[in-house]
């Protein structure tokens, strides 16, 4: 993508924080970074979160009181938690017979029934992280072995439920017992895991946030509640990609069509937006 992209003479810039949406006259002009340089733009395409965009980088004197409202009622506190491994060789699941690792090459999904599923849900709803969490898993690197060295792995796991908030506590002080957790429940299922484990990155809902800029710590940018989808996605009134302020737009998860890498969000902002500046 970022080949295709400079291709058509786009230029990337990474490691440039924008600080501030410069806005005048109701109409965005360009962005302010960390080092204090100017870029003006005919327009600026946020896929970052519209609190995030709207609440934070602009300065919301230039909302209407109603739409400020409006989204800072937007529930988007999330309830997912990150853990990398880097391990030393594949783990051995119980479930696969006769040792065939080409199944860990799709989704391991560790939730063996509803209930388990409900319980691990309930503990997050009282300000705790699940203690039997529902996993989602990948190694990578049985697909694209550059992201290891030979013979060693790294694996992905979602942690589901981690509120952003806990109760009593905080996530710096719940970080390891995160990670123990994690690992003692994937154990059930691969014994020798922990023995596997050469280094690990702990990834926690505050630092989704703090890290990555994913206010609440959702990854989606926004709950994916029925009041929160397709024409009321972020808000009633602005499904289409705009914004109050003129040539300000967003093409994140919190647009429709939403969650996930489909790439949907991005290609229908591009359309509505090229609409927009041909005007």
């Amino acid at each position: 993508m970022a080949s295709a992209a400079q291709a058509a003479g786009v230029e990337i810039r990474t490691a440039a924080e924008v600080i501030e949406i410069r806005v005048k006259d109701g109409a965005a002009t360009g962005i302010l970074l960390a080092t204090g340089e100017e870029i003006n733009a005919k327009a600026v395409i946020s896929n970052a979160d519209p609190k995030r965009t709207l609440l934070k980088l602009t300065d919301p004197t230039h909302l209407s009181p109603d739409f400020v409202q409006k989204l800072q009622h937007y529930r988007g506190n999330g309830t997912v938690a990150k853990i990398n491994l880097a391990l030393s060789g594949l783990p051995d699941f119980t479930a696969l017979k006769n040792g065939d690792g080409t199944a860990l090459k799709g989704r391991i999904h560790i939730g063996p029934e509803i209930d388990y599923l409900e319980r691990a849900f309930d503990e997050s709803k009282y300000g705790n992280f699940s203690h039997h969490p529902y996993l989602e898993i990948a190694i990578p690197s049985l697909t694209d072995p550059t992201l290891a060295p030979d013979g060693k792995h790294v694996m992905s796991i979602y942690m589901q439920y981690a509120p952003f908030k806990l109760k009593g506590t905080d996530w710096e002080t719940q970080r390891k017992a995160l990670g123990q957790t994690v690992v003692q429940t994937l154990t059930q299922y691969a014994p020798n895991l922990p023995e596997l484990i050469l280094t690990h990155q702990i990834i926690t809902p505050q630092d989704l946030e703090d890290t990555y800029g994913l206010t609440g710590g959702h990854i989606f940018h926004g709950e994916l509640s029925l009041d929160q989808f397709f024409t009321m996605r972020p808000l009633l009134d602005w499904a289409r990609y705009r914004t109050p302020i003129q040539n300000l737009f967003l093409c994140g998860s919190a647009t429709h069509p939403g969650a996930g890498l489909t790439g949907g969000s991005g290609a229908n902002a591009a359309k509505e937006i090229l609409k927009e500046l041909k005007k």
